[in-house]
């Protein structure tokens, strides 16, 4: 029922949405190009660029709540002063969104919204004919067609007549109430996709209710229109309107029967969206149904070989090919086209009519300049590409190479301060026993933990700096901590007085899993344990890791590192406290878990984390 609400929420409103926009735009347009003379119409143009955009973020917004991801649409902005809004000309975007909201929504949504309200409301009155069609005038609907087609199938008898009216009314009903869940969602569906398409990129259903599954969404910095589909727009748009009018041209004034007429022109019509697909199949139809449209056309009085809603048609196929292949295929049509316009002049030559051989000259001068525009456009559009594809790989390189720049500065600091300071630490703890020779045991293992720790800061420090300086194969390939030296980890944390409860994972329960997750989980621990080394001393801290199972039955590590609270006052936290917490947590969304820190009711601290295992 919830899926079926959406439905209708999305689809009922669309017709008069459409209407509206399609009445303020129009009129709103209209103004604006009968009085650009006065530049009046510059001045309201922006405006009504304005409004269509305005409707086309409602069109999004109701996209977002049928499941549609849509990505936020970036617009050009108006610039400074009293000539600022004519910039908002000069965005693509705007003009796309104002020939969507005022000449195609209109018809879409008509067409979904009203088959939706029709396919709703004809199920319950099939289901119910039998009562309600008592109150009308005598004969069904199905009676009355019957009598249309064969009256010899009606039924003498009136209560035959109500019975078989009655029962293949309910029928229908029945069968459109069982397909309106379907027939909502595929309209629905339909129209959300068709719109998404048109009024940007990068969208898709964030959730499936016919599936019970979600589904992936591809995100991008911004959303932008989608050329491939404005261009199936366009030419099945060129195709309804060339059928249009071509159809009763072709029948009424070459006098060629209606049927034949229709097929003839539908097919050289469907030749303009075939060649956007498949350019030979879609050009070779075009010739063909423009050879036989001469043929049909040939006894009429009028402009022949080439009728000018024909001419107009080649042209409009020839315009498709050059603009989406490359010029060869376009040329190659002319040439076969200006053959079969010779044939047709040799044919005909005994009876040859004024006004063919013009028509001939024409088709071939316009034909062959519209093939020459479009492979001029086509080369255009693809240099400007590339332009933009050029631009777009320097600034990336201008970006990295400030990255790494920056990269390197860091690099430098840490080299210079950090580990300087953690050499000399290294070393101090090194010597302390030669440099005091009185020193007892426990103060000797003391120093070589601490010299030891030192030594393997700093050959993660050594790493990292390779890492920041972008060195590549050059970087150290030590192994990278994880799940199995969390034990080590812990027992180094004793040697420094801490009194640490630790229970652990053995060595046959340690799962086989990435590095990344073995790392966060080492990182997770040492982090944890340093701050409690750091803000809390020697309060007891208990170190638990455990796998367990998610809601979804996937394993999944759970670390808990808690400290109670300290027996002296706490330390003040340094400088740039709480960040190593904020990378933490960042690790753990690295590797699809999760991180929780904070006090505990008892004055101390608690570290928790759910780092999946696969």
């Amino acid at each position: 029922m919830t899926s079926l609400a959406r439905h209708y929420a999305y689809l009922l409103p669309g017709p008069p949405i459409a209407v509206f926009s399609f009445s303020l735009l129009a009129a709103m347009t209209a103004v604006s190009l009968a009085t650009a003379v006065i530049w009046v119409g510059a001045l309201l143009m922006p405006l009504t660029l304005m409004v269509a955009s305005g409707f086309a973020e409602l069109d999004r917004s109701r996209l977002r709540y049928w499941g549609m991801q849509v990505e936020p649409m970036v617009y050009r902005p108006p610039g400074p002063g009293l000539t600022g809004p004519l910039r908002l000309m000069g965005d693509p975007r705007r003009w796309l969104d104002l020939v969507f909201e005022a000449l195609i929504a209109l018809p879409l949504r008509l067409l979904t919204g009203l088959t939706a309200l029709v396919w709703t409301l004809a199920a319950p009155a099939g289901i119910t004919y039998f009562f309600w069609s008592l109150f009308l005038p005598e004969g069904g609907t199905l009676i009355q067609l019957l009598e249309l087609i064969e009256p010899e199938l009606v039924p003498e008898s009136a209560s035959v007549q109500y019975l078989l009216d009655s029962s293949v009314h309910f029928v229908l009903g029945l069968m459109l109430l069982v397909t309106l869940p379907r027939a909502l969602t595929g309209l629905a569906r339909a129209d959300a996709q068709l719109t998404a398409a048109l009024l940007g990129s990068g969208a898709q259903r964030t959730d499936d209710a016919d599936a019970g599954r979600p589904t992936t969404t591809a995100r991008g910095t911004s959303a932008s229109f989608s050329p491939q589909a404005w261009s199936w727009i366009g030419a099945s748009f060129a195709a309804v309107v060339l059928l249009a009018v071509g159809w009763p041209v072709t029948a009424a004034v070459y006098q060629v029967p209606v049927a034949l007429a229709m097929v003839l022109v539908a097919a050289h019509s469907a030749s303009v969206v075939l060649a956007l697909r498949w350019a030979w199949r879609g050009l070779g139809l075009s010739l063909a149904a423009a050879g036989t449209l001469m043929l049909a056309t040939f006894a009429g009085e009028s402009v022949w070989p080439w009728p000018v809603t024909a001419l107009i048609t080649q042209c409009a196929a020839l315009t498709v090919g050059a603009l989406a292949r490359p010029w060869y295929y376009a040329a190659s049509a002319w040439c076969a086209g200006a053959v079969l316009t010779l044939a047709a002049l040799l044919g005909a030559s005994p009876g040859l009519q004024p006004g063919v051989v013009a028509s001939s000259i024409v088709f071939a001068s316009v034909s062959a300049a519209v093939v020459l525009i479009g492979s001029l456009a086509r080369l255009w559009i693809l240099n400007a590409g590339r332009l933009e594809a050029a631009e777009r790989s320097s600034a990336e390189q201008d970006r990295r190479s400030k990255e790494l720049q920056e990269r390197n500065r860091i690099a430098r600091e840490l080299h210079d301060v950090v580990a300087h300071s953690m050499s000399v630490i290294s070393v101090q703890a090194a010597t302390a026993q030669y440099r005091n020779p009185g020193m007892d045991e426990a103060a000797r293992r003391e120093f070589a933990e601490i010299a030891g720790s030192s030594r393997q800061a700093l050959g993660e420090m050594r790493m990292l700096l390779s890492i920041l300086r972008g060195e590549g194969d050059e970087a150290p390939t030590a192994p990278e901590p994880g799940l199995e030296d969390i034990d080590a980890l812990v027992e180094a944390t004793r040697a420094s007085g801490t009194p640490i409860r630790h229970r652990g994972l053995a060595a046959a329960e340690l799962p086989a899993t990435s590095s990344a997750t073995g790392l966060a989980a080492y990182r997770i621990v040492q982090e944890a344990l340093s701050n409690a080394l750091r803000h809390a001393p020697s309060a007891e801290v208990s170190v638990d890791c455990e796998i367990s199972d998610d809601d979804a039955g996937h394993p999944q590590l759970r670390i808990r590192v808690v400290n109670t609270a300290p027996p002296e006052p706490a330390v003040d936290p340094a400088p740039g406290a709480g960040l190593g917490l904020a990378g933490l947590r960042e690790r753990a969304a690295a590797v699809g878990g999760q991180m929780h820190a904070g006090p505990t009711p008892d004055g101390g601290f608690s570290v928790q984390a759910l780092l999946p295992l696969r």
